[in-house]
């Protein structure tokens, strides 16, 4: 017979409030045999990989994963932290801000889509505390199907397996928050303060397949307008700054234009050799930011005849991120966070 916890708790106290917070994930250490777990878990899921699981499988599992989980061992090799994964360690970091801005008796966790701490572990953890209500945050700022649309699918799942279910709130974006809007101007403005400005200000964004997005994904538009909210608070012009979109894996059309593309025209053919970057699709530095971008893309921009390339780091403990972090929360918990 299976124990669940919440029976030993009284009745009285199983409406306690809790707050889970979610990202993506990462292997446990920057080694093929980790790595390939990770990345099996997260190419299939349906979510991110839109095709037949009979034609997609064999493939996955015959070819990329074998090649694909050396690769990215490699790469995970140069941007880990004597803590652990730069994602895990700044999601920590993030969770232990939240707890520190929100009542005591507000019971907060975290979790992974893919890998660990699972979001079966994370809610077990919540419940067995007497949680009854609980607050979900994917800490995707735009909405896309295949990130915050997979994490909040894993979520539900969890509550529909649940005999005694959560009464939950789901936050499925935060794009437009004026406390996250101010934190990002607020880090653009102290690096640039610290190290000067650019010639222009690229705003690089995780890439999706431009499919999706003609079916009626709206990253692409959430995106934008983050980029033009961030450059309204900073008083930048149009021809100050650029959106753009990294990470495209595999073949076939995905959003533009494209991240690697814009490091070599941009000093070929338009004479920008001077460029600050910034991802604000990501709240945590993670692989797709610190090698892809602020590595891989600075040798790229360099090769291609620019001069100076500054990435700059994203939210990850920013105090004016986690103030932002904490008021997103409180505002979906009315009526049930009291301050």
């Amino acid at each position: 017979m299976n124990f669940h916890p919440e029976f030993s708790i009284p009745l009285a106290e199983q409406n306690q409030v809790g707050v889970l917070l979610v990202n993506l994930g990462t292997p446990e250490a920057p080694t093929p045999e980790a790595v390939r777990p990770f990345l099996r878990d997260f190419l299939s899921d349906p979510r991110v990989i839109e095709l037949s699981p009979w034609l997609w499988q064999p493939l996955l599992r015959g070819i990329i994963l074998p090649l694909r989980s050396r690769h990215a061992a490699r790469l995970y090799e140069k941007i880990w932290l004597k803590e652990g994964s730069p994602l895990k360690v700044f999601t920590h970091r993030q969770l232990e801000g939240l707890r520190e801005r929100l009542p005591e008796n507000i019971h907060c966790a975290y979790a992974m889509s893919y890998g660990k701490p699972s979001i079966h572990e994370a809610m077990s953890t919540l419940k067995s505390k007497g949680v009854g209500r609980v607050i979900v945050l994917p800490l995707y700022p735009q909405y896309a199907g295949s990130s915050t649309g997979a994490a909040l699918d894993k979520v539900l799942d969890e509550l529909e397996h649940e005999r005694n279910q959560m009464s939950a709130r789901t936050i499925a974006r935060f794009y437009y928050h004026a406390g996250y809007i101010r934190a990002l101007a607020q880090q653009i403005t102290a690096y640039r303060k610290q190290y000067g400005a650019g010639e222009k200000l690229m705003f690089s964004f995780h890439s999706i397949p431009q499919k999706h997005s003609d079916l009626g994904d709206p990253y692409a538009q959430e995106c934008r307008e983050t980029a033009r909210l961030v450059a309204l608070e900073l008083g930048l012009s149009e021809q100050d700054y650029i959106v753009s979109f990294q990470s495209r894996f595999g073949g076939g059309k995905w959003l533009e234009p494209s991240t690697q593309t814009l490091f070599k025209e941009l000093p070929r053919k338009h004479k920008i050799t001077k460029l600050d970057v910034i991802c604000p699709g990501f709240v945590s530095d993670c692989l797709e930011t610190m090698e892809e971008i602020a590595i891989r893309g600075r040798e790229q921009f360099h090769a291609a005849g620019g001069t100076q390339f500054q990435y700059i780091p994203c939210l990850n403990d920013n105090p004016a991120w986690l103030d932002a972090l904490s008021d997103i929360v409180k505002e979906s918990g009315a009526g049930w966070i009291k301050a």
